[in-house]
């Protein structure tokens, strides 16, 4: 079938788009792929959304501006799908099913006696009227529900785009977003594929709300901050004394899990530059915890585009680090393109969840399918 997939990060930059042709198992041809701005009033509300979630008690109704957020998202995917579909010479009955993550607003991991929370916006029922096809929706919600972490749902795609590139096992796929997170592709005696996967700290996240707080910027574009800046080491220490970096996996995290209060005494270049070895040594650490070592790190998400991330990276890790574009991947859209995957998964009752991926007691399928 061929299916459109959606991801909105948590930098509320666009609404990124892929078209995947697959049966959920197999990927027989990759259509187009891009991306459109999020429009400011949209992003006002998504952020106002996040704001009221992270201070939303345990037991009261979601806030109301959930759904004032969810309807935006949805216009949102919508206005950037019309878009995309007609530069790319398609048209909404060329799509068979769409996968839409939704905006992640709050994302609170399972702790000892307390379940996991965590919140995507976007209507889909909205989007699936609109666009006249149905929508594979809410691919966490299930998998909290049975004690698992949520999150990362990629690596089951990840494993599906290695092997459509013929690469072999053993293999890890780092993605750098607002949260880092690494999928193990392994084999075992048997020959048969094995992944585990979890966030291994924050990603682009921390450094994006930094800059923000500071009014430099939405993000520290192409590293230039950190670039100029030094490593504060006792700051860094601090940082990584956060019990996070103990926990075994899986595990996953918010991009607010970790507090800027440290940074404050930084100048603006020198935090930056401290967040980015924050960033890496986190990453360096989950290595070591797992014990793996995959022949190479192939590097995903736009933590890529920053020098500083890259070069951090090549430093602490024994293997070579390439970036997604090195096999031919479009390290843009690998999210957008794993839900178009996750969404035929759901459509054909197949798992998207996993043990070693998020911590659930079993292969979980998720995902629920709203019909125009």
């Amino acid at each position: 079938m061929r299916v459109l997939g959606f991801m909105t990060g948590t930098s509320l930059d666009a609404v990124d788009m892929a078209v995947l042709e697959t049966d959920g198992e197999a990927i027989t041809a990759f259509g187009p792929a891009g991306e459109r701005k999020l429009t400011e009033a949209a992003r006002d509300i998504m952020l106002e959304a996040t704001k009221q979630a992270l201070a939303w008690p345990r037991g009261a109704p979601p806030p109301a501006i959930f759904a004032e957020a969810a309807t935006a998202g949805a216009e949102e995917h919508f206005a950037a799908a019309e878009e995309f579909l007609a530069a790319n010479d398609l048209k909404w009955s060329d799509i068979d099913l769409i996968g839409m993550h939704g905006q992640t607003v709050l994302h609170e991991r399972p702790q000892e006696g307390r379940v996991g929370r965590t919140v995507q916006l976007g209507d889909a029922g909205l989007l699936a009227r609109k666009s006249g096809v149905p929508v594979a929706h809410d691919f966490r919600t299930a998998d909290v529900a049975a004690g698992g972490e949520g999150a990362p749902l990629a690596p089951i795609y990840h494993l599906a785009r290695a092997k459509a590139s013929g690469l072999k096992a053993p293999l890890a796929v780092l993605n750098i977003g607002g949260v880092a997170n690494v999928t193990f592709w392994s084999a075992n005696d048997s020959g048969r594929d094995e992944i585990a996967a979890f966030d291994t700290g924050p990603g682009n996240g921390m450094i994006d709300l930094m800059v923000q707080a500071r009014g430099a910027g939405r993000f520290d574009d192409k590293g230039r901050y950190a670039s100029v800046g030094r490593v504060n080491e006792g700051v860094l220490a601090g940082l990584l004394g956060h019990p996070y970096f103990k926990a075994p996996p899986p595990k996953s995290l918010d991009r607010f899990d970790f507090s800027l209060e440290p940074l404050e005494p930084l100048e603006l270049e020198d935090a930056a530059a401290t967040l980015v070895a924050f960033m890496a040594e986190g990453v360096r650490l989950g290595f070591e915890m797992m014990g793996e070592s995959p022949t190479e790190v192939i590097v995903t998400g736009g933590g890529r585009h920053n020098p500083e991330i890259m070069k951090a990276l090549a430093a602490r890790l024994p293997m070579p680090v390439k970036t997604a574009e090195d096999h031919g991947w479009r390290g843009d859209s690998i999210e957008a393109e794993a839900f178009a995957y996750l969404a035929a998964r759901t459509a054909r009752g197949l798992p998207i969840s996993f043990p070693k991926t998020t911590g659930v007691p079993k292969p979980m399928t998720g995902g629920r399918i709203v019909k125009p």
